[in-house]
């Protein structure tokens, strides 16, 4: 396995899925690769925990 660029489909930022981050998402039997980048994640999942603290 090699590093792979992907593009970010929220800000459309270029990002590394390094070998690392492959091998655990296999490992977690995840099949689909990132699709947004490590800051847009972070900000995606912030988002979540803010909507649902609301509720």
């Amino acid at each position: 396995m090699a590093d792979k660029t992907l593009v970010c489909t929220d800000c459309g930022k270029e990002f590394v899925f390094t070998e690392g981050e492959q091998a655990f998402y296999k490992e977690k039997g995840f099949e689909n690769e990132p699709k947004r980048c490590p800051e847009c994640r972070k900000a995606k999942k912030a988002q979540k925990r803010q909507d649902n603290f609301r509720r």
